[in-house]
């Protein structure tokens, strides 16, 4: 899932990271670093303030940080010209995958295999595994990560104490909530209908996962044949349907954008709703002054699943090195100031996410992460959606086939036979480069 989150920040004291800020490797990264970076909902000025305090423990070097909320659109250009920036995040409208195909950004092995900016043991050991390896192709390490998401549902803690409620763990318990929940005069669920990946990660791939295991969705990414019509693919279509036909998804939910599904949440007019955890930053600006407790909980578990109960998904906006970058040295050395345990942490105080740096999730934590930073710390398997990046066509056909489903326009049974279809021609072009995962 994008992340789209707006949030605050807060200053950080330049003079004691003076005092003992960064100084690893001090003399040995000459001249200035162009660093390009998407603008949206964490801004860039945690990156500014990074920049200058890099600058004033290591004197001589400059670091020029710029970015927009639509930085990718400037970049494309750049690749294709060979005057890429030294460092870049650029964002969720990025093609990532053509850059790695075409080598237009490095291979980072050598360097997270050396030392960390602080430390010992190696740079890569700073990472959760689970995150380094959605950047990883034919055994190379291409892409890292900085903050990171998790997927699941979201209720209302204080409307649920209200009716006496509990978030549903599996989906027995599901139903009968929502039978409570329609009968109080509240939707039961909402989603954001426009984008249909919504419901793809929300609703489709958990409980495919929870009637199957894993190796059901891994099979879905690993385009093997018939993996996208499979008994669990099918059953959880059915599952779908099956909230549709009780009338406990949200009327009208097909139309909605995200931030329109995500205000009948928060306005008590719907009582839960899958998002990443960017959803509390997203709606900052609407969230209710009081009476409102914004909480995450796994989506419910299909009763006598085969699949593992904590298995959580997640997903990054990478950074990359470009390969025409004029100065690689000092943008890995920048990097790995950036993720140092310290900021790390400070990103997640000041803008209210998860990290990828391990340890980072001993930092003060916003009410609404601390359990979704306790689902990855339990989760026995994570996994991410990445295939739309991977095969794009294949994408838009499930997000095509996901809205015909949710209108009633197909069955489960034409649903995964379409999802099968576009697996196929995947499958068939032997100009698009293939991936696997890997566990």
């Amino acid at each position: 899932m994008r992340s789209l989150a707006p949030i605050a920040v807060a200053a950080i004291c330049l003079t004691s990271l003076i005092a003992c800020g960064p100084r690893r490797g001090g003399g040995s990264k000459s001249g200035e670093l162009n660093v390009a970076l998407f603008k949206g909902g964490y801004g860039i000025d945690f990156f500014e303030k990074a920049a200058k305090e890099y600058e004033a423990a290591h004197p001589g070097k400059r670091i020029k940080v710029w970015g927009n909320p639509r930085v990718w659109e400037q970049l494309r250009p750049l690749f294709v010209a060979g005057t890429p920036p030294d460092l870049t995040w650029p964002g969720w409208g990025m093609d990532y995958w053509p850059l790695v195909y075409e080598k237009k950004v490095i291979a980072l092995d050598p360097y997270l295999d050396g030392p960390p900016f602080e430390g010992s043991g190696t740079w890569r050991e700073t990472f959760e595994p689970s995150l380094l390896a959605l950047g990883q192709y034919e055994g190379k390490q291409y892409m890292l990560p900085y903050f990171f998401s998790i997927s699941g549902w979201w209720y209302d803690k204080a409307l649920f104490a209200r009716h006496g409620w509990e978030p549903p763990r599996t989906w027995s318990e599901l139903l009968k909530l929502c039978a409570k929940i329609k009968a109080a005069g509240i939707a039961p669920i909402t989603y954001q209908g426009k984008y249909p990946y919504y419901a793809i990660g929300g609703f489709l791939v958990p409980w495919a996962i929870s009637h199957g295991g894993m190796q059901v969705f891994d099979d879905c990414q690993n385009l093997v044949p018939g993996a996208w019509k499979s008994p669990s693919m099918l059953e959880a279509a059915h599952r779908i349907k099956q909230l549709m036909d009780l009338g406990y998804l949200q009327k009208g939910a097909n139309g909605m954008s995200h931030t329109e599904a995500q205000m009948e949440f928060i306005t008590g007019r719907a009582a839960m709703i899958p998002c990443g955890t960017w959803l509390h930053s997203e709606m900052r600006e609407q969230l209710p002054p009081s009476g409102f407790e914004m909480e995450f909980f796994l989506p419910p578990v299909l009763d006598n699943g085969k699949g593992d109960p904590t298995a959580v998904a997640i997903g990054i906006e990478p950074w990359v090195i470009p390969t025409d970058g004029k100065n690689r040295e000092l943008a890995v050395d920048f990097y790995k100031y950036l993720t140092t345990p310290k900021k790390a942490r400070q990103f997640v105080e000041e803008k209210g996410t998860l990290m990828a740096v391990k340890g980072s999730d001993q930092a003060k934590m916003p009410v609404y992460l601390k359990a979704p930073a306790a689902a990855f710390r339990a989760a026995q398997v994570t996994y991410s959606s990445e295939y739309a990046q991977w095969y794009p066509a294949l994408g838009k056909a499930s997000q095509d086939a996901m809205s015909a489903l949710m209108t009633g326009e197909a069955t489960p049974e034409q649903f995964v036979q379409r999802l099968e279809d576009a697996a196929e021609k995947a499958r068939q072009d032997s100009a698009l480069p293939k991936h696997k995962v890997v566990r």
